[in-house]
């Protein structure tokens, strides 16, 4: 008789009749990376859910999603066309506003009462939605609402009003829950209406603070910088935001996220200023955060026209471009069409930063994009790497491939917590260490210097008592 079992469901001790006793073993755990190219963007915008994480592969979904762009430097979406353009794909994009935005509304007269339809979320984008209603030859009402802005059309056809029904309640049956533009406010109509009408008098609102940019941690809903939590981003930007003081609380959330947040100064910032300012803001203690001088860039919009733009824009998405053990330096970027201290590379730039300003702003963990760079007369960052006064951290590279290794491990090793601590579950742990760790090396994630391997595992009693 055979009798089949999973490794660790027979104890082999214990057998006392003769069968054929199977047991399946499992595989051994195969560690994969985790995402490493997820780039964060925390910003306005004219349409879309507040303090919830998006999916954004492009500019196609960020248009859908959230509305076209709009001229300013926190615009979410001006993030999201800069960085792909620099090569990133793979988004989670956070809407914040001041909260004074509103929603866009249409109100009609239908019968004896007044039918009301309310754009779904607050901003411009949901201005110009229209609303459609033809009766049919059987009688039946087709509805269509569309937004051209955000290219969402919706048909809902054949709806039936009897001549002593509610229309507006046969609308919101049949149109809430179900639209992605509109809800429908139900009252005392009776007849059908026709005709089309659109709605208006949606805002976005002002410039949000700090507090709402950075948000709250709250268990009830995170909102603004702590909507990204959980979301496996490796990169994250706050769009537009300058202010210092909320520095010490990126580099925290990055610390312990694993997340790599790039800032910048505000727009004009001279190079003392620049250096005063990051001693500071006691940020040269941790090498999650990098912070960009403020010599903001040039920008040619395809929808807003010639813009200045943060730097820290185009230094995330070139990270999340880029493989984890590659840092920002010398690597191009695409987009800039001039600086504050260059000007406007159509009308010839007239200055360049000496070694000593290098120097002065390299000292003290301040990176900045310029023009030329090592490799030759394209814009890049000048140094690539992050605020840690510690040299041996202080690179991109070193906050990005520690985050990528840690965040795998705690992915992927769970699989051996229970398990009965021995020589052999130490081996197993060794060998999936070891194995991913190889892997890396062949892909060129890890280095070889002077033939030594780069990496060493220790998992037995020494350190599991």
């Amino acid at each position: 008789m055979v009798k089949i079992y999973q490794q660790g469901g027979l104890n082999t001790t214990a057998l006392t009749v003769p069968n054929l006793y199977v047991q399946i073993v499992q595989p051994q755990t195969v560690l994969n990376g985790v995402a490493s190219n997820r780039l964060g963007i925390v910003g306005t915008a004219a349409w879309g859910p507040i303090n919830t994480p998006v999916v954004i592969g492009g500019m196609g979904d960020y248009l859908g999603a959230f509305g076209p762009k709009k001229a300013l430097s926190t615009d979410a979406g001006l993030a999201v066309n800069i960085g792909v353009l620099q090569g990133a794909s793979d988004f989670r994009v956070v809407r914040v506003t001041d909260g004074t935005d509103t929603a866009a509304k249409l109100a009609m007269t239908v019968g004896s009462g007044i039918m009301g339809a309310t754009a779904i979320y607050t901003g411009t984008g949901g201005n110009g939605t229209t609303f459609s209603s033809v009766v049919n030859s059987d009688g039946t009402v087709t509805i269509t609402i569309a937004n051209a802005a955000l290219g969402i059309s919706e048909v809902y056809p054949s709806l039936t009003v009897s001549s002593t029904g509610n229309y507006s309640t046969t609308l919101a049956n049949a149109i809430n829950g179900n639209s992605s533009l509109v809800v429908i406010s139900a009252g005392a109509t009776t007849g059908n209406w026709t005709g089309t009408a659109k709605l208006s008098g949606g805002t976005d609102g002002g410039t949000p603070t700090t507090a709402q940019f950075v948000g709250t941690d709250a268990a009830g809903g995170r909102t603004g910088m702590y909507a990204l939590r959980n979301t496996g981003c490796s990169i994250g930007v706050l769009a537009g935001l300058t202010d210092t003081s909320s520095w010490t609380t990126q580099q925290a959330f990055g610390l312990g996220e694993g997340i790599y947040m790039v800032a910048c100064f505000a727009s004009g910032m001279s190079v003392a200023n620049a250096v005063t300012g990051l001693a500071s803001a006691g940020v040269t203690g941790s090498y999650s955060l990098k912070v960009m001088h403020g010599d903001w860039l040039y920008w040619n919009d395809d929808t807003n026209g010639l813009m200045l733009v943060p730097p820290s824009l185009f230094a995330a998405g070139k990270l999340a471009a880029l493989s984890p053990e590659q840092s920002s330096l010398n690597k191009q970027l695409f987009g800039v069409v001039g600086s504050q201290k260059s000007g406007l590379t159509s009308v010839g730039q007239a200055l360049t930063y000496s070694d000593a300003e290098l120097s002065a702003l390299f000292g003290v963990g301040i990176d900045v994009i310029a023009n030329p760079s090592p490799g030759g007369s394209y814009w890049s960052c000048r140094l690539g790497h992050n605020t840690s006064s510690r040299a041996s951290v202080s690179g991109d590279n070193y906050t990005r491939l520690t985050n990528y290794i840690a965040e795998t491990l705690a992915t992927g090793m769970g699989v051996y917590i229970g398990e009965v601590i021995n020589d052999g579950l130490f081996g197993d742990v060794r060998a999936t260490l070891l194995g991913f760790l190889k892997t890396m090396l062949d892909a060129g994630l890890l280095g070889l210097y002077g033939g030594a391997i780069p990496y060493t595992v220790v998992c037995d009693t020494s350190n599991n008592s």
